[in-house]
């Protein structure tokens, strides 16, 4: 079952990797040429126009340690912000549609003469999911670490945490998808719905980070579990945060056997 499951969301897989890692490897080919004195002064100009609180949103206000002078700095700031929300869109996409397309697909029928309970046919997809999620983060991480360190930019263990560390956040919106996909039937609904819930998160998170009076707000978004700027100023990472997603992630994939088990297959 693992192998079936590998090979039908190969293609996704490809495709979702390749978008990230291509734009990275772009950024990092040209961004040194970019980066003259002409731009910079651009740029800084442009950047005193935004207000502190949006600059602090995005990180652009630690110049000290995510200058976008540099290639690292842009990956620090614009480019890890592509990234987790790539990636979260994948995670939560790929959670969404891999248990419920064998019912939108009618393959459900298929499985049902195989000798595979429901739990052995959760488990199967939990596991390819987490082979693909893992897999994306790695090589995306890899392919970054090797442009920087070709640049001669690269702090390796700082880089490691900001690319890596994220995957908690991948595998929570995967765990949260494919609990709730167990209470549809098509998968036109959960696509549009694993959007949202990436998007409304990530608003969320940047709402919080723009003023201490509703600094609350981001505290009830998935991205709050991994906060990019604990890793950029203290180099460290918030392991309460971490631990908090690992459970999110326990509780909805126990859920999802529960109520996939009780669930009224078409």
């Amino acid at each position: 079952m693992v192998k079936r499951e590998l090979k039908i969301n190969l293609k996704s897989f490809l495709i979702w990797t390749s978008v990230i890692l291509g734009m990275f490897i772009v950024v990092l080919s040209i961004y040194p040429s970019l980066m003259n004195s002409e731009t910079m002064s651009g740029i800084d100009s442009m950047l005193e126009m935004f207000p502190e609180e949006v600059l602090k949103a995005f990180n652009m206000d630690l110049v000290e340690v995510a200058s976008i002078s540099t290639a690292s700095g842009w990956i620090k700031t614009e480019g890890l912000v592509f990234f987790l929300l790539v990636g979260s869109l994948y995670a939560s996409i790929l959670g969404g549609n891999i248990l419920l397309k064998e019912e939108s697909d009618k393959t459900i029928e298929f499985l049902a003469v195989k000798p595979i309970t429901r739990s052995g046919i959760i488990t199967s997809k939990v596991i390819s999911g987490l082979i693909y999620i893992t897999a994306f983060d790695l090589i995306v991480s890899a392919g970054t670490i090797i442009g920087l360190w070709l640049l001669d930019d690269l702090v390796l263990k700082d880089m490691v945490m900001l690319l890596v560390g994220p995957i908690i956040i991948f595998y929570v919106f995967f765990a949260l998808t494919l609990f709730i996909s167990t209470f549809f039937s098509k998968t036109k609904k959960i696509v549009g719905l694993s959007f949202a819930l990436v998007f409304a998160s990530y608003f969320l998170q940047v709402i919080g980070s723009l003023s201490e009076k509703v600094e609350m707000v981001k505290y009830f978004s998935i991205f709050s579990i991994y906060e990019t700027r604990t890793v950029l100023v203290e180099g460290s990472l918030n392991y309460l945060s971490i631990g908090v997603g690992i459970i999110i992630i326990l509780i909805s994939t126990a859920a999802t056997y529960i109520n996939y088990n009780k669930k009224e297959l078409v």
